[in-house]
């Protein structure tokens, strides 16, 4: 852990509502106070469960991942508005394409804006408050769509995930090319709404290459002053292991490290403070 300064940390789980594992691992999690918010797949086929959960309890700090992509072999999902072809939004299967490269090349900017815009609204008719959105493998952050994205955060007046520069983005791996110059404008949009960036965006460590508790603490030290949101896709055995065979033992590897009483004791410890980026917002 590096710089000066007490850190503020929002420890969240994506993917939350892609399947039921995902939602298992969240409820835990959360209860156990090991993570701080939650991040929802509305189009996805668990969102009724996790929304369910979630109206009856607001401590559970869910938000909308916002979702224009569908990289799973066999497990897919279609967007909300039911977009046609001729909106680049979907393949031609229907679903939304499977990486951000296809979505920037083919999608037009208003049909994602009105998917973006649907998924909002469909997370808050199921009786949910969002503490933030975010964005399913960075696709929110293409170049082509990130003032919509921002825009929508601000119309909504819900806490925008947005890094400081776009090297600071820890999924930036799945945008393809992008320049800084592009994120300049929609960064000081929501700076003068008074949304705080974050100085860092951390993920999952999508390796084994070590033993899961070294790979965790080596991404906990990374933390820095500021504001800094760590992505982790924490999910419970079951279906993953057929959904995602390639890299399911990482989400469970995740899980089952996240609720040992060791590694809970160790993560307590770091000078850092924790929430949501709602509680960071009214901080």
């Amino acid at each position: 852990m590096s710089g000066s300064g007490t850190p503020f940390v929002v420890v969240n789980i994506d993917d939350v509502g892609m399947c039921h594992g995902a939602n298992v691992a969240y409820l835990e999690l959360r209860r156990l106070g090991i993570v701080d918010s939650g991040s929802v797949m509305v189009p996805c086929p668990w969102f009724l469960e996790i929304a369910e959960a979630g109206a009856e309890d607001p401590s559970l700090n869910l938000g909308v991942h916002i979702t224009l992509t569908s990289e799973k072999r066999h497990y897919r999902w279609r967007p909300l508005t039911k977009a046609t072809q001729a909106s680049g939004l979907v393949d031609a299967d229907g679903f939304l394409w499977r990486s951000v490269g296809e979505l920037r090349r083919h999608a037009d900017p208003d049909a994602v804006e009105a998917e973006m815009r649907a998924q909002i609204d469909a997370f808050q008719r199921a009786g949910l408050t969002a503490t933030h959105i975010d964005g399913h493998m960075g696709g929110v952050f293409s170049p082509e769509f990130v003032d919509r994205y921002v825009a929508l955060g601000i119309e909504y007046k819900l806490p925008t995930l947005f890094p400081a520069t776009i090297r600071s983005y820890g999924p930036i791996h799945n945008l393809g090319t992008v320049d800084q110059a592009a994120y300049e404008v929609p960064a000081a949009r929501l700076a003068g709404a008074n949304q705080a960036l974050a100085d860092a965006v951390l993920e999952t460590p999508w390796h084994r290459e070590q033993p899961a508790r070294e790979r965790y603490e080596a991404l906990y030290n990374k933390i820095g002053p500021g504001l800094t949101f760590i992505c982790l896709h924490a999910n419970a055995p079951g279906e993953i292991e057929v959904i995602e065979p390639g890299s399911a033992q990482i989400r469970i590897d995740e899980y089952q490290l996240l609720k040992s009483p060791s590694f809970r004791e160790w993560a307590d410890g770091l000078p850092i403070r924790r929430g949501s980026m709602k509680e960071h917002a009214a901080a």
